[in-house]
C-alpha cells in the first residue's frame, strides 16, 4: 500500500478545507481516540466549541489463530472502552471527528451509538478512503480529501511504528 507522510502545513490546509463545508452549527463534538484527538482539537478551536467529548472503540478479534483473526476481525462487534453518557448527547447536534475513514467501522459504530442516545450525529474526517469503505455508498458527512494511501500524520512521525520517519 502506498504511504503518504503529511506535514503540519498539510493538516492546516485540510482543516481549512473542512470548515466551510459545515452546514450547521454543532452543540458538541465527540473525538474518537486516538486518531480524532488532534484534528478534533484543531476543529474545536476553530469552531469555538466548548463541549468536547471522547469515544474509545476497539474491535477485538474473537479467534486466536492469525489467519482466522483476519477472516473474523471484520465481523467483530465493537467494544466501547469509553463513551459519553447519553444525557450529554440527547437532543444535540454532534460532530464526530476521526482522522481517517478507512473501513468506516469505528466512526459508524460511534455514529450509531450517538443516534441511539438521541443525538444528531454528523461524521467528519480528514481523509476518506472509498476503496476500503465497508458501507457501500455511505461516506462521511464531511471530509477534506479522498485517498487510497496509508496516511501518516505529523503527530505520528516520531512516535510508535513511524519513529524511523522522523528524519524525513
Amino acid at each position: 500500500m502506498r504511504r503518504e507522510v503529511l506535514t503540519w502545513n498539510d493538516v492546516d490546509q485540510l482543516i481549512d478545507h473542512l470548515i466551510p463545508q459545515f452546514e450547521t452549527e454543532f452543540d458538541a463534538m465527540v473525538m474518537i481516540t486516538h486518531g480524532g484527538i488532534v484534528p478534533g482539537g484543531l476543529l474545536a478551536d476553530a469552531l469555538k466549541m466548548s463541549i468536547i467529548l471522547t469515544a474509545s472503540v476497539d474491535f477485538p478479534a474473537e479467534l486466536e489463530q492469525e489467519a482466522e483473526k483476519e477472516k473474523t476481525r471484520w465481523m467483530a462487534w465493537p467494544k466501547f472502552l469509553q463513551f459519553p453518557e447519553s444525557e450529554l448527547l440527547r437532543g444535540r447536534r454532534i460532530l464526530i471527528v476521526d482522522d481517517v475513514w478507512g473501513s468506516g467501522r469505528t466512526i459508524t459504530a460511534v455514529k450509531n451509538r450517538v443516534t441511539a442516545a438521541g443525538g444528531q450525529p454528523n461524521t467528519c474526517v480528514l481523509h476518506f478512503n472509498p476503496n476500503r469503505n465497508l458501507f457501500g455508498s455511505v461516506r462521511p458527512d464531511y471530509y477534506a480529501a479522498t485517498t487510497d494511501a496509508h496516511i501518516v500524520y505529523p503527530w505520528e512521525i516520531s512516535r510508535g511504528p513511524y519513529r524511523m520517519l522522523r528524519d524525513l
